[in-house]
């Protein structure tokens, strides 16, 4: 009987930590960059980039369905390097910030597709319309951090987004549907909390 209970609460710390739990990760905001790029009359890519976000990333290494991810952007932070650009895609022709200030993406499922590659499904929120898309993870580095030294994750993401499909179809097919949707990121094992 002993054996048997010795041999039980072995196993069941074995189970215990078998199953590890995802693990928070802040973004180093000084290494990233949200970015956007769309096609301009067939003659030239225009470019942009949002200055202010906020994400809340948890990492499962060893089982990556459980990780996942929350995003909030705000859309007045929009800079595509030509001010009178910037304010009519902020306005109601577009983006309509003043009545929808942010746009948001919370993850809904998590696939391996590679060694170093995930996608990343969820639900993408524009003007108060929500649509599901899926974003090409590059997982760029994981290990740790040379300089800060402790767990580090690095990534290139990477999707397209119909602009139209948020209720932005002003000027279509002339200015371009298809959003390329680009952002490189540092992240860093956040601090315990408790």
């Amino acid at each position: 009987m002993i054996r048997f209970a010795a041999s039980a609460i072995a196993l069941s710390l074995l189970a215990g930590t078998a199953v590890a739990e995802p693990v928070a990760y802040d973004f180093d905001k000084s290494h990233a960059n949200l970015s956007f790029s769309y096609n301009h009359l067939g003659y030239s890519t225009t470019e942009g980039r949002f200055g202010s976000w906020n994400g809340v990333l948890m990492i499962d290494k060893d089982t990556p369905a459980n990780s996942s991810v929350e995003f909030t952007i705000d859309v007045d932070s929009m800079d595509t390097f030509w001010a009178d650009r910037d304010t009519h895609l902020k306005s109601a022709d577009f983006f309509d910030a003043e009545k929808f200030p942010e746009a948001t993406f919370k993850s809904t499922s998590v696939e391996q597709t590679g060694e170093k590659q995930l996608a990343v499904t969820g639900d993408l929120t524009i003007k108060g319309i929500t649509k599901p898309v899926t974003l090409t993870v590059d997982v760029t580095s994981i290990g740790e951090h040379p300089m800060a030294k402790k767990a580090a994750a690095g990534f290139a993401v990477s999707t397209v987004v119909k602009r139209s499909d948020f209720g932005m179809d002003k000027f279509v097919p002339y200015v371009g549907d298809d959003i390329t949707v680009t952002f490189h990121a540092e992240t860093l094992k956040a601090e315990a909390t408790n």
